[in-house]
């Protein structure tokens, strides 16, 4: 067919979820993926490392490694600051990567069947009720509501790791954790560490140390509370509607001990619907087609293996360009860069950024491309005085004893490597009235600083370390932008995030909060540096004491990898609004965008929960605006 109701442009957990309910109720979906199936496809033994597909794309523990897979990797290099500088401090800058010149910090991106879904680190954690009032109360909608955005998330989760409430709700009906139990998306937590451990001495001190550090913080009693309604699950309603704050474990993206996502959720619906969903691999697209009353009516693009140069390595062909139309509506689903930018180059955006590459302005929204946030995250890096027993023999392959305990559904491979997650409030939430937590720290059995061409060696190659990750959530920088490099579609675009004092947080509440982050996980090591545990604090490091010089440590050092935010919703008298509540695209009629842009702020703490949500319920208001 070369007419379709609804074409969608990317498959991840915007367009992956949206393509897969629109079909499901009988639309004629045209599914559109730039890469490839990370584990059935066969058509690029020369760049691809067989030897660990498509184990890479299952085993919880190998995320790392499939980021650097040619099977799935798109890399970008972005920018953390203008100032070259400030940006070349961060031992993580790249000035060249092969042969080409990139000037910028590795951004991990997965250009395959799945999006980012299939190498993320699978933490699966719902966001705060917060983020929804937030739009519930900019749109004056109030399916944005937490309650009604609460029902999304039901009819996708399938929770395995609560059993109890699972027989009472399958039984009764009866729900007070409000998680979904009959979705299409698994959720498990992992085998706890201890259960696979001859000797689980350093995990167990671990968690008595976090026991510990929360001991002295505020509402003794609630805290026990919550620690009996959640059972250490983030996820919890009623913990959720509380902001409750503790110790907990990462609840996990796996069905079975295996990741799972959006692939797998399109191909199920393709097989169930194969005349209602069509997915179309290896097909990049350059182009929205507008016509005279700037209605979305197609897409132009590229079909080919490996054109765009974000894929390592890139084929460096053009690929044969083709035109597909659709009777209903286009949906742009290519995540917080390339929506963006495939917006820019269909002339939708900011008419002084066009006018710059030649590009006819057909829509003037100076909001594309603007508005673009992330987390913060650093590592404190820790080397043990021994080796990990569960990690004895690794070599995070299939040969090693681990993959052999994972094949039966065991084991330390089953974790995504992280053991225990603190999340907190820093002073700045605690002061505000309602506000949810904003820290999580996460302990990972894994030497881990960053993102950088050939990070995963270093897990493989040491297993001797404890990371525990700072992750502050609900930042309040707004600076950065995504804009064109050329009107190259196959070019990457330029990407900015302008951290810190170069963004809109002026007040310096994001950077107090990561030194608050830094500290409270000292916190937590300084007894197994005291016992023996730990040999040695590697980063920061014993010389990064003071308030400032964690600062500077921060500013050099921090990551991101939740990029969104850079088409968001807002009211018809925000000329910086570049969607309406319903997803569409201002100005363009038969347009929509379903991703991480779609966000004013950045919601949650991890974003891809809330991604799925917001599809969800993308796909409802699209079929009750247009049915059958």
């Amino acid at each position: 067919m070369d007419e379709y109701d609804y074409i969608v442009v990317g498959s991840g957990a915007g367009g992956g979820t949206v393509a897969a309910r629109l079909a499901e109720n009988g639309f004629r979906t045209l599914l559109l993926e730039a890469g490839t199936d990370p584990v059935h496809d066969k058509g690029s033994d020369q760049v691809y490392d067989h030897n660990r597909l498509p184990q890479d794309y299952h085993v919880p523990v190998f995320h790392a490694f499939s980021t650097e897979n040619n099977a799935m990797r798109w890399d970008y290099f972005v920018r953390h600051y203008t100032d070259q500088t400030q940006q070349e401090r961060d031992p993580k800058y790249v000035a060249e990567f092969e042969g080409e010149p990139v000037n910028g910090i590795l951004y991990p991106r997965a250009g395959c069947l799945g999006g980012c879904t299939s190498h993320n680190a699978m933490i699966t954690v719902y966001p705060a009720n917060e983020d929804w009032e937030y739009l519930e109360q900019l749109t004056g909608d109030s399916s944005w509501g937490p309650v009604s955005m609460n029902k999304y998330w039901q009819k996708l989760e399938d929770c395995r790791y609560r059993p109890v409430y699972r027989f009472l709700y399958k039984l009764f009906r009866f729900n007070p954790t409000r998680h979904g139990f009959n979705g299409w998306l698994g959720t498990q937590k992992a085998i706890p560490v201890k259960a696979v451990s001859t000797d689980p001495g350093l995990i167990e001190s671990v968690a008595w140390s976090a026991f510990k550090a929360f001991s002295s913080l505020r509402n003794p009693l609630k805290r026990i509370l919550w620690f009996i309604q959640g059972a250490g699950d983030p996820n919890d309603w009623r913990l959720i509607k509380d902001n409750a704050f503790g110790l907990h474990y990462p609840p996990l993206a796996t069905h079975d001990r295996l990741r799972n996502g959006t692939r797998e959720r399109v191909l199920d619906i393709q097989k169930r619907f194969p005349q209602f969903l069509t997915i179309e691999m290896q097909a990049h697209v350059t182009k929205v087609i507008l016509d005279d009353d700037k209605r979305a009516v197609g897409v132009e693009y590229l079909k080919g293996n490996r054109l765009y140069k974000a894929f390592q390595p890139p084929s460096g062909a053009q690929g044969e360009l083709k035109t597909v139309h659709c009777k209903r509506e286009v949906i742009l689903s290519g995540g917080a860069f390339n929506t963006p930018q495939l917006l820019m180059l269909s002339g939708i955006g900011d008419s002084a950024e066009l006018a710059k590459h030649h590009i006819e302005c057909k829509v003037h929204l100076p909001g594309v491309g603007k508005n673009l946030q992330d987390r913060y995250e650093v590592g404190v890096v820790n080397r043990m005085c021994r080796q990990w027993e569960v990690l004895d023999g690794a070599k995070y392959d299939t040969s090693d004893p681990q993959y052999q305990q994972w094949l039966n559904k065991r084991g330390v491979y089953t974790t995504n490597g992280a053991v225990i997650a603190a999340i907190i409030k820093s002073k700045a939430f605690q002061k505000a009235k309602g506000m949810p937590p904003d820290l999580f720290c996460f302990a990972l059995l894994a030497l881990f600083r960053g993102y950088f061409p050939t990070y995963s060696r270093l897990i493989a190659e040491h297993l001797d370390y404890l990371t525990w990750a700072v992750l502050k959530g609900h930042t309040k920088n707004r600076g950065g932008d995504v804009t064109l490099n050329s009107a190259d579609p196959l070019e990457r675009p330029y990407i900015n995030f302008r951290y810190f004092e170069e963004g809109t947080d002026q007040d310096g509440e994001d950077l107090d909060a990561v030194v608050e982050g830094v500290k409270f996980v000292r916190s937590l090591t300084k007894e197994l540096i005291k016992e023996g545990v730990i040999e040695e604090e590697e980063l920061p490091g014993k010389d990064v004491q003071t308030d400032d010089e964690i600062k500077t440590f921060i500013r050099n050092r921090a990551w991101g990898h939740h990029a969104s935010c850079t088409c968001p919703i807002g009211t018809d008298d925000d000329p910086m609004a570049v969607l309406d509540k319903d997803f569409n695209v201002r100005g363009v009629s038969g347009l929509r965008v379903v991703d991480a842009c779609v966000f004013p702020r950045i919601p949650g703490l991890f974003i891809v929960s809330a991604i799925y949500m917001i599809a969800e319920k993308a796909a409802d208001v699209i079929i009750q605006t247009n049915p059958k």
